[in-house]
């Protein structure tokens, strides 16, 4: 660990700033967990990450370096600019109490990357309604011939981790995914460091 970096605990989020030009790392300290990343315009908060925008202009589902997260109004956020595990998914949205609910039919409060995600950046006057597909770093989901999605075990190992240019300032918000079925069955942290 980097004397910059900052640790996100099982189950929970943070949320930071970013200056363009700057590179977000995430990394994997102990394998097979997933993070989930949400980031806004930080002087416009109508410029959001866009799954869709991303894998439309990329052509593909699974990025990984030198493609580039889109914003919903096309502008690029990120480049990602190293990868060691090379597969994420941009797909599913944050786990939520009512995906646990429908799903997984959990009865009472289950922690969530959704909730995290919106408890983290309401200091920046932002909502859960603001809040909507997440690049999903380290998680494996598969799609058969048939469309049917397959959630895996996560590819990465102590110590991966994927670097992100940002392309323009942003609000971020990143967890430590709390959905047992992303992270082989365990909880653990998330590290991230802000570089350059």
């Amino acid at each position: 660990m980097t004397s910059n970096t900052i640790h996100i605990p099982p189950q929970s989020g943070r949320s930071f700033k970013i200056k363009q030009g700057k590179i977000l790392r995430v990394v994997d300290p102990f394998g097979e967990q997933v993070a989930d990343l949400f980031a806004f315009g930080e002087h416009d908060h109508d410029c959001r990450l866009s799954s869709g925008r991303s894998l439309d202009y990329a052509g593909r589902i699974y990025l990984t370096t030198d493609d580039i997260l889109y914003a919903n109004n096309s502008k690029p956020m990120f480049t990602i600019v190293e990868d060691t595990v090379g597969l994420h998914d941009f797909l599913l949205t944050p786990c939520s109490q009512e995906m646990f609910e429908i799903l997984y039919k959990h009865k009472g409060h289950h922690p969530s990357c959704f909730e995290n995600l919106r408890l983290c950046l309401r200091e920046y006057g932002i909502s859960g309604a603001d809040i909507s597909t997440t690049f999903n770093i380290f998680m494996n989901v598969k799609i058969d011939r048939h469309g049917k999605l397959t959630v895996g075990v996560p590819m990465s190992k102590a110590g991966d981790h994927i670097d992100l240019r940002a392309e323009i300032d942003m609000i971020c918000g990143l967890t430590a995914c709390s959905a047992e079925g992303s992270n082989n069955g365990q909880f653990k942290p998330i590290n991230f460091s802000i570089l350059g």
